[in-house]
């Protein structure tokens, strides 16, 4: 495999493997929280020899939980959740669903690569800063993110390099939305007009818009928070502020800009993260239910109804803010509205599935876990449309449950469903179906067992962000929650152990693919014997 190579799918596996570091290094951050939530005066030798300031005597800070949590945050949602659906699947098998030769802009797809892995180096780099990594969490609110090393530990030069990796990170992606949109609007064969384009590429085309109009902003805004720490503007710092009894030198500016700024592009990212895994779910639920996609062009309505309608709900991030009440209105009215275009897929999945020849092998199994975990997401999002609920939730574990479940596992089971799908597309090899299948079923229980507990932990008032549950009177009777979660957590990650042995063995070992390994009519397996000598 060429380093530099224009071919889409050597960056596609490029784009596979970050992602794949990046998530194998956010879970083991996750575990590193879970373990200092349940025992926060726990000294742990290697953690003093890791960080000899921020874990005296092996006990981890505060300051530290925070760094681990902001690092976790950004890797899971930047480098995890929109690399792999999009920048890694789309680029193996867009072209060949179009019937093209390849992505239309070569050279600006390495391009928008390397800038992403430059961008996970900084940030790995941020969080290795002598004065200690960025704590501000992946939403990186001002005043305190925008003032600079005043504002106490990790908000100096980490804080300063984390911003300068959303940057980059966001030039990537709109460079690779740019050549997904061109790619499907001219590149496709003669023979496929847009109307008989797969739901797959239909839904990559409809994130790459997403990303088009959401990723800028989010730049922009980075660029104006910059401007704050570096060159004493006040985009974002207000007049009067006072920290560490000093006046900061800044008028003018709102904290509450950033936050329409950033959940502009934040509420979009939850479908850019979602959106591919849903037309990759509906490509292997038809594959292996062997009957065509129940209501095909109501999925594809209800695919650019669920993008136009997240670029209009980033307010109900923002409930607490001091939101007019009139435009809380507004916002959840359009928040609840989106259940409706979802509601359509999940009941068109079903459809495909019923009464099929349906055929459980590990990609049909994590696409039918998926509906599963997605539904179950859904539902604590209603209640977190309701400005007068959310009121009560919003700092709570149950938005966190939410947000894990919707975003992060569903994301990550249509992940496993394209591995395990395209595996042979990749590397000419059939992954092993028995690990697989176990892989599956320890996955899907205990992410259940992991994140539905922390929907009670969020109806009995638990803080999300705390570094130490112990100092608090009230949260004692949840102690015994949140060692269940942990645990679970734990297990929930030995068990992608599985994944992991069956991803390199079956690289090595696996069993020879042949050209159509799932009897599929899709245009990647049937156009192109060659790419079995790729």
């Amino acid at each position: 495999m060429r380093l530099f190579s224009t071919d889409h799918r050597t960056i596609a596996r490029q784009y596979f493997f970050l992602s794949l570091a990046a998530v194998l290094a956010g879970v083991a951050l996750s575990l590193l929280m879970r373990f200092h939530l349940v025992w926060p005066h726990a000294s742990v030798g290697w953690f003093e020899k890791l960080w000899p300031v921020k874990a005296v005597g092996g006990v981890m800070t505060p300051e530290l939980y925070l760094s681990l949590l902001t690092l976790h945050g950004t890797l899971m949602v930047f480098f995890v959740l929109t690399l792999a659906p999009m920048n890694a699947f789309a680029n193996l098998v867009l072209p060949e669903q179009l019937g093209a030769k390849g992505m239309a802009f070569p050279r600006l797809n390495m391009l928008s690569f390397w800038i992403a892995l430059a961008s996970f180096v900084i940030l790995i780099g941020s969080f290795l800063v002598a004065d200690g990594g960025p704590l501000s969490g992946w939403t990186a609110y001002p005043p305190l993110s925008a003032v600079g090393a005043i504002a106490g530990p990790g908000e100096g030069l980490g804080q300063t390099l984390w911003f300068f990796s959303i940057g980059a990170f966001s030039i990537s992606s709109m460079l690779t939305a740019i050549n997904i949109i061109a790619t499907v609007i001219d590149m496709r064969a003669p023979e496929m007009p847009l109307s008989k384009i797969p739901l797959t590429c239909w839904n990559w085309f409809a994130t790459a818009i997403l990303s088009l109009l959401s990723f800028p902003v989010l730049l922009a805004a980075g660029l104006l928070i910059l401007l704050d720490r570096l060159a004493g503007t006040s985009f974002f710092v207000p007049e009067g502020l006072l920290i560490a009894d000093a006046k900061i030198a800044h008028s003018g500016g709102s904290p509450l800009l950033w936050q329409h700024l950033f959940w502009f592009f934040g509420h979009p990212e939850v479908y850019i993260a979602i959106l591919p895994g849903m037309g990759i779910i509906s490509q292997v639920i038809s594959n292996f239910a062997r009957k065509p996609v129940f209501g095909r062009t109501a999925m594809i309505v209800s695919t650019f109804a669920i993008a136009f309608l997240g670029l209009l709900v980033w307010g109900h991030h923002m409930f607490i803010s001091g939101l007019n009440p009139y435009s809380a209105i507004a916002f959840s009215a359009l928040t609840m509205s989106i259940g409706v275009p979802s509601a359509v897929k999940t009941f068109n999945w079903i459809a495909t599935a019923w009464g099929g020849g349906l055929e459980f092998t590990t990609a049909m199994l994590f696409a039918l876990g998926f509906v599963s975990i997605f539904v179950t997401g859904g539902l604590s999002g209603i209640v977190l449309g309701q400005p007068q609920l959310d009121a009560y939730f919003h700092d709570t574990y149950f938005v966190v449950a939410h947000f894990h479940l919707i975003m992060g596992i569903a994301a990550l089971f249509g992940i496993f469903a394209a591995t395990s799908y395209w595996f042979p597309l990749m590397f000419g090899r059939v992954m092993d179906e028995r690990l697989g299948k176990l892989h599956f079923y320890l996955t899907f229980v205990l992410s259940y067992t992991t994140f539905g507990p922390m929907h009670f932990a969020g109806f009995a008032g638990s803080p999300r962000r705390y570094a130490d549950f112990t100092t608090f009177d009230f949260l004692a009777p949840l102690m015994p929650i949140q060692r269940w979660i942990t645990w679970s957590a734990f297990a929930l990650a030995a068990a992608q152990a599985i994944f992991l042995y069956n991803l390199f063995h079956s690289m090595r070992r696996g069993k020879l693919a042949p050209a159509n390994p799932w009897k599929s009519e899709s245009p990647e397996w049937t156009r192109d014997t060659e790419i079995w000598q790729r």
